[in-house]
């Protein structure tokens, strides 16, 4: 008799869902750094209830509740709820939000891959790349309907700068100090690839900026950069669509994470499901609704929790919010540059920021379109200015295919650096007109 019995919904022809060996080659570095926070649950004293369903609905919340290490920042979910009830003060619902959107963006990445399962490894990859920055993504959609457009650029644009200055800089510098006897090397391959889609992202950014300041009057400069805006966020989607084809059929050997390792640490057993298909489905939609809850509690508080601490907006947005919102992949991508598996730290780095400037960013401003809000793509010359120097230092740091703590190094000073200059920016948040929100006198015209 086994050691573990396999329930009816995660059974196929009679066998234990599995991932297989082919499945597994297509999994993305995103769902390999995921796993480096989920831990084993010990399911003796739920496999004893007598009743099955109960048994399954109890093994379902043992696995999604308790299956990660991050399970300790569950609590802040209801805490923060409670909070914006029981009138709180408005920085604590802040807090307790952005600590409970932390565990719920790991477990969309839990759930996303469980389903996975049954649908094969392209669906799954699709998924994958779907639901990968869905935080930012529904705080962005709060965040338009509220009309805060600023605070929706500054938490993308944050977004970015994170991935490509913190994450990798933090991996490569831990990776680095951890391997100092050994080279680290990295297929540079997949960096090319999202490199040369960073810099289109930078283009269609610098483009409707550079428009504004070439006419005599800003002014008569707004409807056609709305339009400029507009149409290459079209262009952008359209890329977007191709690079997922690019890394989910075509060139797919690109994008996979390795995982001999992982092999000879758990034999040749497979994987297997832990959740059922549409037990999943339904985790992934009541996910999304307490990501969105929580998401629209952020968007409210954003600037009295401004306000109580001193700190500009702009500063929240771009450093905090990405920081906190993205910690559980960031801390997968730094333990795998421990493991001296740099591939999956780029993969998790490079394709968080290529998500959200080749697809979040123009989707935002297709949907604010739709909403009859008018988004632009000019994200100013400061935050355009750092965005564009991220791109270009990490693109020369990634040349030569090996790496060492330097860096990385390189790489988070700049990002304190950054951090440092929106710390000290006070910059007016205008709800009504994003455009207002430039440097003094440019407008004044």
């Amino acid at each position: 008799m086994g050691s573990h019995q396999h329930e009816p919904w995660l059974l196929e022809n009679g066998n234990p869902k599995v991932l297989t060996r082919e499945m597994r080659h297509g999994r993305t570095a995103h769902s390999k750094s995921s796993n480096s926070l989920r831990k084993k649950s010990d399911q003796t004293l739920v496999s004893k209830v007598p009743c099955a369903t109960l048994r399954n609905v109890l093994l379902n919340l043992q696995e999604v509740i308790l299956g990660t290490k991050l399970s300790i920042l569950i609590p802040a979910i209801p805490a923060a709820i409670v909070a914006e009830y029981c009138g709180f003060g408005r920085p604590w619902v802040f807090v307790l939000s952005l600590l409970g959107l932390t565990p719920l963006a790991e477990r969309v990445s839990f759930i996303t891959e469980q389903v996975a399962f049954y649908t094969g490894p392209t669906v799954g990859g699709l998924l994958n790349a779907t639901c990968g920055n869905v935080t930012e993504l529904i705080i962005a959609i709060f965040a338009l309907s509220s009309n805060k457009i600023a605070v929706v650029k500054y938490s993308l644009l944050g977004s970015i700068l994170s991935n490509l200055l913190l994450v990798l800089g933090t991996s490569l510098l831990c990776g680095g100090i951890a391997n100092v006897r050994l080279e680290q090397k990295y297929d540079r391959r997949q960096g090319d690839v999202n490199s040369l889609m960073l810099l289109l992202a930078l283009l269609c950014y610098l483009l409707p900026m550079l428009f504004k300041y070439s006419a005599a009057s800003a002014a008569l400069t707004v409807d056609p950069s709305l339009h400029l805006s507009r149409a290459s966020s079209i262009v952008m989607l359209i890329a977007y669509v191709v690079y997922i084809i690019f890394q989910l059929w075509t060139h797919r050997q690109l994008f996979e994470a390795e995982d001999e390792d992982e092999d000879d640490n758990n034999g040749s057993d497979d994987e297997q499901a832990v959740i059922g298909l549409w037990s999943g489905i339904a985790w992934l939609i009541g996910m999304t609704v307490f990501i969105a809850l929580l998401s629209e509690y952020v968007v409210d508080t954003i600037e009295d929790a401004s306000d109580s601490w001193g700190l500009s907006v702009s500063f929240l947005s771009i450093i905090l919010l990405p920081i906190v919102g993205n910690a559980a992949e960031h801390a997968g991508a730094i333990i795998f540059a421990f493991k001296n598996k740099l591939d999956i730290s780029l993969g998790v780095a490079l394709g968080s920021a290529t998500q959200i400037a080749m697809f979040v960013v123009p989707l935002c401003v297709i949907v604010a379109w739709t909403m009859g809000i008018k988004m632009d793509l000019n994200f100013n010359i400061l935050e355009t200015g750092s965005v564009a120097l991220a791109i270009i230092v990490t693109s020369f740091t990634l040349q030569g295919g090996t790496s060492h703590y330097m860096k990385g190094l390189i790489l988070l000073l700049c990002y304190i650096v950054i951090g440092a200059c929106f710390f000290v920016e006070r910059t007016p948040l205008n709800q009504g007109d994003v455009t207002n929100v430039m440097p003094n006198g440019v407008l004044s015209a």
